[in-house]
Order: C-alpha cells, then sequence, then structure tokens
C-alpha cells in the first residue's frame, strides 16, 4: 500500500503526514508513506485544495487535517 499526503509542506500537511504514520503504526499495516510536494503532480491528480490524502493513487480525503482515528477509519476500509 501506498499512502500519498500531498501538499506544500505547510504545517496542516506535516500534521496530515504525522498522523498517517500514527494510524499505519497503530495499525500494524505495511504502507509506504510519499510526501507529495509537486504541484504538477498534485493537480495532475486532480487535487486542488490541500492538504490531501490518497491511498494508492486514489484521492480519500482532501482540504482537511484527517485525525490518526480517521485514517485508521479510511485504513480498516482498504485492508
Amino acid at each position: 500500500m501506498v499512502i500519498q499526503v500531498l501538499g506544500s509542506g505547510c504545517p496542516k500537511c506535516r500534521t496530515l503526514e504525522a498522523n498517517a504514520r500514527e494510524a499505519v503504526k497503530n495499525l500494524s499495516i505495511d504502507a509506504e508513506i510519499i510526501k507529495v510536494q509537486d504541484m504538477d503532480k498534485i493537480m495532475d491528480m486532480g487535487v486542488m485544495i490541500t492538504p490531501t490524502l490518497a491511498i494508492d493513487g486514489e484521492v480519500k480525503k482532501t482540504g482537511k487535517v484527517l485525525s490518526v482515528s480517521e485514517v485508521e477509519d479510511i485504513l480498516k476500509t482498504i485492508s
């Protein structure tokens, strides 16, 4: 599983990344977490508002800093 955190590197984006890492750890999921800061790549995914969480290239939530439990809920529906 590849989890992508899309954003410019702002504090909200860093918080979402940290929450995603914590959720993966809590659920003992084997996942790679990638930060995507290239705005061309972000727009190619159809994203106009960050931070955004995508899993395996599919956008799951945009424009919100998800809590650890919210990320966990998304991951549970996938894994």
